[in-house]
């Protein structure tokens, strides 16, 4: 692989992490676009280092991969909050994680599922945002919140 190989994939997944985060950005949320973009340019960083070590070392890619998933698994679960007016972050967890998948495509060199995926992820958190803010006024409206009644105390991962 050449180094303007190299450089192309890392500016498509900035390029990509720029769009979801623009998004984020656009909405007031934590993880904005400097936080996509880096998460989206690391993770397809460590995809490429993972590509270079497979075929210098005759090793296994997805070891590296796979441990890209495990961190940012972490990272997603440090967004999420639960507090007494429900849990929030988990659109900002999964936005991580998505940000990170799309950084692994593009330091695997698969661009058009790379952009494909970018675009599908911004038509969902720009689209549906305003389904979503009316489905909550909904609930609102009807006394239900998003932990319902029978639900109250009880820890939801269990």
């Amino acid at each position: 692989m050449s180094d303007m190989e190299l450089c192309l994939r890392m500016v498509v997944a900035v390029l990509c992490g720029a769009v979801i985060g623009a998004e984020r950005e656009w909405h007031g949320k934590p993880a904005g676009l400097r936080t996509n973009i880096l998460i989206c340019l690391g993770a397809a960083i460590f995809t490429l280092i993972s590509v270079k070590v497979a075929t210098e070392f005759s090793s296994d890619p997805a070891r590296i991969a796979a441990q890209v998933v495990t961190g940012i698994g972490f990272l997603g679960a440090g967004a999420i909050i639960r507090g007494e007016g429900g849990i929030h972050g988990l659109t900002t967890a999964a936005t991580i994680w998505l940000a990170a998948a799309i950084g692994m495509c593009c330091g695997a060199g698969y661009y058009f599922l790379a952009g494909t995926s970018t675009v599908i992820t911004f038509l969902v958190l720009l689209g549906l945002a305003p389904i979503d803010s009316y489905l909550a006024e909904q609930r609102k409206r009807k006394g239900q919140h998003e932990d319902s009644p029978n639900d109250a105390g009880r820890n939801p991962f269990q």
